[in-house]
């Protein structure tokens, strides 16, 4: 009787580490998606957590490899949207956020569940064509690293286990990639600075993150529930430029006597 009281609760606390959840069926795994309009679906894995526990969701559409040290989100798909919406979405995928970059894409699906804390998922990879802007070489190298595999990175389930999105650092970096207000916790988790180009190639411009809400005081606020942010290290390098600006060194060289 107590073996099996042991192994019960074993069980009853391993329940929340299960990893599943969201399915993405569309796109499909390799799948050759027309810039333009990106169409998303998704379904129960069958494994726990069900759709049914999970409230709202957020989609990004990223580039890059396993590793959240090589990803790049690209633009938002949908934010703190309803599950009980519905099991599709889709958005616009600008010509301009990225190369043409084979099997580099995939979504990831960050979903709150009703119990705390968040599960992040990622759909299978896909290649977007007729894209025209440029994708990062981290990024780039470590898609070709995986050469050609069309699965996307491995789930990340911190649903109910203490540490949710906002209170401990889940493997490989994932905790930085979730949208800051879908975090709970005593600490939160900011997004590295991504390194800026050395030249412009897209005209219109769409924000990497969604924009917060906001609340004006009127009166005194409650004490702050959060304790610290912390920001992703920085993990891009870029090449010195031996004169990046010729004009202001003439300008310096007028000084030095």
């Amino acid at each position: 009787m107590r073996l099996r009281t042991s192994a019960l609760s074993v069980l009853a606390a391993l329940t929340p580490y299960v990893l599943a959840d969201v399915e993405v069926t569309t796109p499909a795994a390799g799948g050759q998606i027309p810039v333009g309009t990106l169409n998303i679906e998704w379904q129960d894995s069958g494994v726990a957590p069900a759709l049914s526990a999970l409230t709202s969701y957020t989609i990004q559409l990223v580039v890059g490899g396993n590793e959240a040290t090589s990803q790049t989100p690209l633009i938002t798909c949908a934010n703190a949207a309803l599950f009980s919406a519905g099991s599709s979405a889709s958005c616009v995928v600008p010509a301009g956020v990225a190369g043409p970059t084979v099997n580099g894409f995939f979504l990831q699906f960050t979903s709150v569940a009703s119990e705390g804390g968040t599960v992040i998922n990622y759909s299978n990879r896909f290649t977007i064509t007729g894209m025209t802007g440029t994708t990062g070489a981290a990024q780039a190298q470590a898609v070709t690293a995986l050469g050609g595999a069309t699965a996307g990175p491995p789930t990340q389930n911190n649903v109910n286990n203490g540490q949710a999105a906002g209170g401990g650092a889940a493997a490989g970096g994932a905790e930085f990639t979730v949208p800051y207000n879908l975090q709970t916790g005593l600490t939160k988790y900011a997004p590295m600075q991504p390194v800026p180009p050395t030249k412009m190639t897209v005209n219109n411009y769409t924000p990497l993150y969604p924009t917060s809400a906001y609340t004006v005081a009127t009166t005194w606020m409650p004490l702050p529930s959060i304790a610290t942010t912390l920001t992703a290290s920085q993990t891009m390098s870029a090449a010195a430029q031996s004169n990046p600006n010729p004009d202001m060194a003439k300008y310096l060289a007028r000084w030095k006597d």
